[in-house]
């Protein structure tokens, strides 16, 4: 099970951004670089969904709903993936978590994203 830090999130305006991180500081680096990852969210009774993915070599994939205004990346020599959200909606309101999975996997811990109308 690999540890996992989350942090970003926050409370936001309609239209504004903001950076999710999640480190992974106990992965060495080749395997950092052999991992799939992503960011779920889940809003308030709703199931978790999916929102960006990339893999471990470097594809990336979005949800219809966040193609365009969200970016999913990594540094590998700092062992984090990050999720820029850019023109935040009311409704990417939710609990934020990225996952890896691989060789290692684990889930971080959560962040909450409101985004006000």
């Amino acid at each position: 099970q690999v540890h996992l830090v989350q942090s970003g999130g926050g409370l936001v305006q309609s239209g504004g951004s903001l950076q999710l991180s999640c480190a992974a500081p106990r992965l060495i680096t080749s395997t950092f670089w052999s991992l799939d990852m992503s960011w779920y969210r889940q809003a308030a009774g709703k199931e978790r969904e999916l929102v960006a993915s990339i893999s471990s070599s470097g594809a990336t994939d979005y949800a219809d709903s966040v193609r365009g205004r969200f970016t999913i990346s990594r540094n590998s020599s700092r062992k984090i993936l990050f999720l820029q959200m850019n023109g935040l909606k009311p409704e990417d309101t939710a609990v934020y978590y990225c996952h890896f999975q691989g060789r290692e996997s684990g889930w971080g811990q959560g962040t909450q994203v409101t985004v006000a109308a």
